[in-house]
């Protein structure tokens, strides 16, 4: 879904998930009620889409989120492989599972970018592993956020 139809199914100040769905892991992030800025929730070690699924709807529920935006890892040049098929899959089960609006947005840079804050920061290649799934989601929701926040403005 597009992300300015999804802001229209949206009820005002309640809070928006991000994921940063990979094969092994699953990164989440939260907003503020306010839908302002993103955080750095939890990395879901992937385990079977059911028990994946319950882990998300449990937090969803948690934290009164209205929808989630969901990174798609297009190809650098543009182009729809193999994983955008994977990730939009998930997402139609996770939409029919946590019964939630869900919209794309474009992950492509996503986890470069937190690698090198990362590296920046002098974050341990170890430390790098733990918390860059969750940054990256992070990442991706305040990138949907802050668009939404300009088309908000824009009106």
């Amino acid at each position: 879904m597009e992300l300015q139809d999804f802001a229209t199914m949206l009820p005002p100040a309640r809070r928006l998930m991000g994921l940063d769905v990979g094969t092994k892991t699953i990164g989440v992030a939260v907003s503020d009620a306010t839908r302002f800025i993103a955080t750095p929730l939890e990395t879901v070690q992937r385990k079977k889409l059911a028990l994946d699924l319950d882990r998300l709807a449990a937090l969803a529920a948690e934290r009164q989120v209205a929808g989630i935006v969901i990174g798609l890892p297009v190809n650098m040049d543009g182009t729809m492989g193999p994983r955008v098929q994977s990730v939009r899959q998930f997402a139609k089960d996770c939409a029919a599972r946590l019964q939630l609006p869900i919209a794309f947005w474009d992950e492509r840079w996503s986890t470069a970018a937190v690698t090198r804050q990362l590296i920046a920061e002098d974050a341990s290649r170890k430390k790098r592993a733990e918390v860059v799934d969750r940054m990256a989601a992070a990442y991706i929701l305040q990138g949907a956020l802050d668009y939404l926040r300009g088309q908000a403005g824009g009106r």
